[in-house]
């Protein structure tokens, strides 16, 4: 116990006040707090008071947020039952709190017919069960879980490939079945396992953990945060040493004020709203998608579906429904046509479909491999609980004799087969189906047309399946049962190709037009047959031009082959990007096993379009390829057979047909999020916003006494109800609460959708964050460089800015914000890329000409303005004093900042326009018209209570032209830029060719 501890979710419950006491101790939350103590000293009370405000309110909120999902999770816990347990050499009861790893225990559904939560990870020794790892998975289809008795001595146990043998916990045991031929039984009649992991070691602790994690503060990349951060503190320390250098060089300046303004000018550069913005811009996305059924547990990975430029598919039920069609059998006695009548079919193979199968019933229904269903109901046959198939039809058998199914081998990835051993009029046979090339090694005669039989029909994108049989000697039901799986699957008898339509899902070809349109190469991985898959991939638009298949040669060696067989190509790995460029090439997973033994993986695999026959391992390595030449992938696929490339891809999306699950009591996040969906186009009433924002102390700040204060509390109060609205849960706008079920542990984001289009919500939702985290850097570096030249240079003419002119300034900055991450993206997908990151040479040319034209404007009217001032000196380190220069320098910096916003906006073609963006449009109009106001001076009274100067004849209407031309400079400058660099696909070339020489230096 000390070694593994308890069996529990235990974490302790923090209260709101520790939680928040973390959130302030964070490095940046202490910077801020650091700058706004450098305000104060600067005597601009009512900006710092404002800014502390608004850093409290969104610190408070996080931490709310964090204390609902704990309290949420805190609800999980490990079923305090009594476990029937082996220890000493005998069976005791202990909590299942009290297991440990390597425990031996029963396990089952409980004596009351309940269905019996799996306390801890646990190895399945003797006997099966059926359990829903809807908790887990999301998938609502139970799962048959078998012992692993029947493996061999010396084969290694693999978590990912012999999950059949594998009781999760969290999950429910629906219905079990004891064996009753073990030495060891349990008391209970319950099934024998082994304890693998406790506790947070579990799959469902470990999704535990990555669900809590989610909840930490998200942004986009801290890495290139930094990065920027320090681009900008370099042109800070220059503008920071140069008043430095001349404030010392005049000896009546107070060397106090002179440290605290270079102090503030490094400051000024990292801006205290950068995580805050980071954080709207990606919840705004997880938003987004929980209201199209899309849940995510790793928020990080949202800007990464913006850079995708590939895009990974598996084939059966994703791209094709889940419903098959049996269309018949082909016998190859006579000839290779299909028999499509269930009458005419021979008994032998209708015997073959109607048992060979992992079915199973449950709570009276029939469960199960959608393709095995439909054997049956095309067979005719009926299967009953008691795992007895029987014909419908009097034709079949005299008597109707069923065929009793004794025990069987479990369908296994790595060899493309199953099979079952029944008992028919006391006689045992065998039964075996799998993939036509696996079966095809083990017949012991070959009929002619075998493999033109089953290649013509999966040329036609039909599932082809070989049926074989053989009679086994009589012997006792108990040494039947212990036969070992090679000796029952060899020495066939074949019987027939079953064959089945999976029809491609509706939506299919569409989606995936519009991903290869948005520039996204398309590639499908699957386990089916190379012709069914180049068949299936021409209709979803994966291939478009003449296919050809890598094959084994009957020599030696390998080359391509077109489906028809009429073209051969030689394989060579040095041409095949050069063969790409005129045929879409496929490999199967025999010829990707060759290929990993060389060091032509690299090579090749980058210009496949379809990979064959893959096994779940090899799927995965096929993304780890990808990943290692530089290209940001997407997967998407079935959270069951596909974790591994889920888990490896950027973006992993599991498609689940499952309705979300549902505790009691409770909805689901995405029913309240689309329950309340209506509140947020209704606006709070402001006496119910208010009351809920401001702080008790802020009713004195009402009276008549404190107009100053009035008036910014008021501004105060309205964008606090903004932020409000958008992060009070109530309203939907916070960053959901993901919960089990709702999340799959196979992939980072979970969809609830029978169909592909998840994928362009996705990748819609990753390029709007990536434009909107874009957009927001460039303006907060613009109005950082802006701040530092104004706190420069004019701190050394004794300039500075009053204290409700900088408040009502970080008023309009805060609501811009707070509007541009508003931004919906649209819905078409562009064929133009956004900009993957900051450093790139259209951001940092777009920064710097827009800079230099504000630079231009803010010199040229402070000049101007000079001009007009007498000719007394200001004193450096006076307080705040209204003149002509401060009132023009204002103006002029909120000119800027307006046109900031407004140039940088980036709308079509990834999000909205300006005019489309409603809330952003009124408030630049607001900005404009606010500003347009105090310029003209027409509310004298305004002007005064913002201590601004009244501006003399002829300088009101220069100041507007000129602000007329900053903006159209700095607007036609970032559309020469963005017409000059636009966003491309990634050259991953390079990246491979980099690759290959690592691995020549490896080999050699």
């Amino acid at each position: 116990m000390d070694k593994w501890g308890r069996n529990i979710f235990e974490y302790p419950q923090p209260t709101f006040q520790k939680l928040m006491k973390e959130q302030c101790m964070e490095p940046f939350f202490v910077f801020q707090v650091f700058c706004v103590g450098l305000w104060c000293l600067d005597e601009y009370w009512y900006y710092s008071l404002f800014t502390l405000f608004m850093l409290f309110l969104f610190e408070s909120t996080m931490a709310k947020n964090r204390l609902k999902t704990l309290t949420e999770l805190r609800r999980v816990k490990v079923d305090n039952q009594i476990v029937l347990t082996y220890r000493c050499g005998k069976w005791v009861k202990i909590s299942g709190t009290e297991l440990l790893p390597g425990d031996i225990v029963s396990i089952g559904r409980s004596p009351s017919g309940e269905d019996r939560s799996v306390p801890a990870d646990m190895l399945l020794l003797a006997g099966s069960a059926i359990v829903n790892e809807a908790i887990l998975t999301g998938e609502s289809t139970p799962q048959w879980k078998v012992s692993v008795a029947g493996r061999g001595p010396d084969e290694m146990l693999s978590i990912k490939r012999d999950k059949n043998h594998i009781l999760f916990g969290g999950t429910k045991i629906l219905q079990h079945t004891p064996d009753k031929s073990v030495n060891l039984r349990a008391p209970d009649g319950g099934c024998l396992a082994f304890v693998l992991r406790t506790g947070f070691e579990t799959s469902q602790g470990k999704l535990m953990r990555t669900i809590l994690f989610s909840t930490e503060r998200v942004t986009a990349n801290s890495k290139e945060s930094g990065l920027f951060i320090l681009f900008l503190l370099f042109f800070a320390i220059i503008a920071s040493g140069y008043v430095l250098m001349k404030g010392l060089e005049d000896p009546t300046r107070s060397r106090y004020k002179l440290f605290l303004s270079c102090s503030l000018i490094l400051t000024s550069v990292i801006p205290p709203e950068l995580p805050m913005e980071l954080s709207i811009a990606v919840n705004t996305s997880l938003i987004a998608l929980v209201r199209r059924g899309i849940f995510c547990t790793e928020p990080f990975r949202i800007p990464f579906a913006g850079k995708v430029d590939i895009c990974c598919f598996d084939k059966t039920g994703t791209l094709t429904s889940d419903d098959m069609e049996f269309q018949g059998v082909v016998t190859l006695e006579s000839d290779a046509e299909l028999i499509s009548d269930a009458n005419k079919l021979p008994l032998r193979i209708q015997e073959v479909l109607s048992s060979c199968h992992a079915l199973v019933f449950v709570d009276n229904k029939l469960v199960g491999d959608p393709l095995e269903k439909a054997a049956i109901k095309g067979i005719d046959w009926i299967y009953t609980s008691d795992e007895k198939a029987m014909s419908r039809s009097l034709r079949c058998r005299p008597g109707g004799q069923p065929v009793q199914i004794v025990h069987r081998y479990h369908f296994a990835s790595h060899l493309k087969r199953m099979s079952v051993i029944v008992r028919i009029q006391e006689k045992f046979y065998a039964f075996i189906k799998g993939a036509p090339e696996t079966i095809q090694e083990r017949l012991v005669d070959l009929p002619a047309a075998y493999v033109e039989t089953y290649k013509k029909y999966t040329r036609q994108g039909s599932r082809v399946l070989s049926l074989a049989y053989k009679l086994l000697p009589e012997m006792p039901v108990s040494e039947a049962r212990s036969l070992e799986r090679d000796q029952v699957e060899s020495d066939l008898i074949f019987a027939g190709f079953a064959v089945f339509n999976c029809p491609i899902r509706s939506d299919s070809a569409a989606v995936l037009l519009e991903l290869e349109q948005s520039s996204h190469d398309l590639v499908m991985i699957t386990g089916d047959q190379a012709l069914t898959a180049c068949h299936v991939a021409s209709q979803v638009n994966i291939c478009s031009k003449p296919v050809l298949i890598l094959t084994r040669m009957k020599t030696s060696g390998f080359e391509w082959v077109s489906p028809d067989e009429t073209d051969r190509v030689p394989y060579r790995a040095e041409e095949v990007k050069e063969l790409s460029e005129s045929h879409d090439l496929c490999i199967s997973g025999d010829c990707f096993e060759m290929l990993q033994r060389t060091d032509a993986v690299v090579q090749v695999i980058p210009h496949v379009k379809v990979f064959a026959r893959v096994a779940p391992e090899q799927k995965e390595l096929v993304l780890t390829t990808f990943k290692t030449v530089g290209r940001m992938t997407l997967m998407c696929g079935d959270g069951t057979n596909d974790v591994g490339a889920l888990k490896q891809a950027h973006v992993g999306i599991a498609l689940l047909n499952a309705e979300p699950v549902q505790k009691a009591g409770s909805k689901s996040q995405s029913s309240k999020l689309e329950s309340k969906s209506g509140k947020l186009k209704k606006p709070k009433p402001a006496n119910e916003s208010s009351s809920q924002l401001v702080p008790p102390a802020s009713s004195s700040a009402k009276a008549p006494s404190s107009r100053p204060l009035t008036a910014a509390e008021k501004q105060r109060e309205k964008l606090q109800k903004m932020l409000d609205e958008m992060n009070d849960e109530s309203d939907g706008r916070s960053a959901p609460i993901v919960k089990l079920g709702d999340a799959s542990m196979a992939s980072p984001f979970t969809a609830k959708h029978a169909s592909v289009a998840p994928t362009l919500d996705i990748i819609r939702q990753g390029r709007s964050t990536l434009v909107t985290t874009l957009q927001m850097f460039k303006i907060l570096g613009l109005n950082c460089l802006a701040t530092a030249y104004v706190l420069s240079v004019m701190y050394l003419d004794g300039v500075k800015l009053g204290d409700v002119q900088a408040t009502i300034s970080g008023v309009f900055t805060a609501a811009f914000f707070l509007f541009i991450s508003h931004a919906r993206p649209l819905q078409a997908l562009s064929a133009e890329r956004p900009h993957p990151n900051i450093f790139c040479a259209y951001v940092f040319l777009s920064i710097l000409g827009q800079f230099a034209m504000h630079l231009f404007f803010l010199m040229s009217a402070v000049n101007l303005a000079s001009k007009y001032m007498p000719e007394e000196c200001i004193e450096p380190d006076s307080e705040f004093h209204p003149n002509l220069v401060n009132t023009v320098s204002y103006m002029v910096n909120m000119m800027i900042q307006v046109a900031t916003f407004a140039v940088n906006y980036m709308g079509h073609p990834f999000n909205q326009s300006i005019s489309e963006n409603k809330p952003f449009k009124y408030a630049l109009y607001s900005a404009v018209v606010f500003f347009t106001v105090i310029t003209s001076d027409m509310f004298r009274d305004l002007n005064d209570y913002m201590k601004l100067e009244p501006l003399p004849e002829g300088m009101r209407g220069k100041l507007l032209l000129w602000a007329m031309l900053m903006f159209c400079g700095c607007y036609g400058w970032e559309r020469f830029l963005r017409w000059t660099f636009p966003g491309k696909m990634p050259a991953w070339e390079k990246r491979q060719k980099q690759a290959v020489a690592n691995l020549d230096k490896k080999q050699a």
